[in-house]
């Protein structure tokens, strides 16, 4: 499992996940912008993901929804703040409705995606900012560790293939 920390800080309203990948930093980034790789990974196992609209760019969105074992779709979107090809880049990822509108009263997380070379590879940092306390623990009494963990080990099978 390349997920080496996640480090829940409540104070500080935030998530931190560190991986190490056997990849160089531009095949991790090709991960990300890559809308057709982007959908095998974005959501955990038992909820593939299916990237409807793709534009990783500073104002474009990305448009997902992710489906459950029993076919229920779960829907969300990135409204991207800021890219640094291939470093890493900056988003608000929300919950959505079907339509792709943001769902009001689920949490917004600000998200930092950061790519740094190593020895072996690269390590990813995924830092993810919610509005408040209750916000993040929303979302980790939604799974959100466990998807994510899993999530990210898929980043790792789709570099090994």
């Amino acid at each position: 499992m390349p997920v080496t920390e996640f480090i829940k800080d409540v104070d500080a309203k935030r998530i931190v996940i560190v991986a190490d990948f056997t990849a160089p930093v531009e095949r991790v980034w090709d991960v990300y912008a890559d809308p057709a790789q982007l959908a095998r990974v974005w959501g955990p196992p038992t909820y593939p993901a299916t990237v409807e609209h793709h534009d990783l760019a500073a104002g474009g969105e990305v448009h997902y929804f992710m489906t459950s074992p029993e076919g229920e779709k779960f829907y969300g979107g990135w409204r991207v703040t800021g890219v640094d090809k291939p470093r890493g880049f900056e988003f608000e990822d929300f919950f959505a409705d079907e339509t792709y509108a943001a769902v009001p009263d689920l949490p917004v997380s600000k998200n930092v995606y950061e790519f740094a070379s190593t020895a072996t590879g690269t390590r990813a940092t995924y830092t993810s900012t919610y509005e408040s306390a209750e916000a993040l623990q929303k979302v980790l009494e939604m799974g959100m560790e466990e998807g994510a963990t899993t999530a990210i080990g898929q980043v790792d099978d789709l570099l090994a293939g």
